[in-house]
């Protein structure tokens, strides 16, 4: 259920590196229970986006509001203080461990001075079953697992510290269609959770299947935020292709006898 005040929010955000001014003045809001997708072409932003919110780059301009409040993230262990967990493309698993030791790792139990694999396993099992992840075991090693069941191990890796905000950075890129289906049912569970959800991707079709809101970039500036169930899919490609007049509107057209224009 969304809250009227967002867990977080970019509040006229800009970043610029060198000459390339990279973001202007960039508005976001995440709530809580929200899936909300940032989509935008190559070079629109959404990466600088990221990155500023997870603590691997500062914003020159502007201020990230934390459930209502400034707040400076100056390094990746800031968000994660704050409640924010990344995924990213590149996934930073280890393939030779096990899926307990990644889901814990730099994060492991310890009894006695001693790891404490039993309480570890236990855990494991338990969030996976809680998100109705399904894998043949949490004692085989992650490279092992298909690409849809990496993607899952990550993301259930990002929920061990209890983030508020998950961001998931192209979590669907490169997998099939059942692997995909897959993760789109995570990121369901994670908004029936309770979380917050930042999704990143390039896929309007993963898009509509998930968001509740669509966030337009355009050459580093917000170029419209959309309520999916109330928007064409036409509306959200001619903002992030700044036309209105493009193959797919005129597709439309044609079959309506509406003018792209007015879209």
């Amino acid at each position: 259920m969304r809250d009227d005040q967002p867990v977080l929010a970019l509040r006229g955000a800009s970043k610029r590196f060198g000459a390339v001014q990279a973001l202007t003045d960039v508005e976001l809001e995440v709530h809580q229970g929200e899936v909300v997708a940032l989509v935008g072409d190559n070079g629109a932003g959404k990466s600088t986006v990221v990155k500023t919110i997870a603590g691997v780059h500062q914003i020159d301009e502007g201020d990230i509001e934390w459930e209502g409040r400034p707040v400076t993230i100056h390094r990746p262990q800031d968000a994660q203080h704050l409640g924010i967990a990344t995924v990213y493309q590149d996934l930073a698993l280890a393939d030779n461990l096990d899926v307990v030791a990644n889901l814990f790792l730099g994060r492991e139990l310890v009894t006695h001075g001693t790891l404490d694999e039993v309480a570890m396993e236990k855990r494991a099992q338990e969030l996976l079953d809680t998100l109705s992840i399904r894998i043949p075991s949490v004692r085989i090693p992650v490279a092992s697992l298909s690409g849809g069941q990496r993607q899952v191990v990550a993301i259930a890796r990002s929920l061990i510290g209890d983030p508020k905000v998950v961001i998931l950075d192209e979590p669907t890129a490169a997998l099939g269609v059942e692997q995909t289906a897959q993760v789109l049912d995570l990121v369901e569970r994670l908004r029936d959770r309770g979380h917050g959800v930042l999704l990143i991707s390039h896929n309007m079709v993963d898009v509509r299947a998930v968001a509740d809101t669509v966030a337009v970039l355009r050459l580093g500036r917000n170029n419209g935020t959309f309520p999916v169930q109330e928007t064409t899919q036409e509306t959200i490609i001619a903002a992030i292709t700044g036309a209105t007049d493009n193959a797919v509107t005129r597709r439309q057209a044609r079959g309506s006898g509406s003018n792209p224009e007015g879209l």
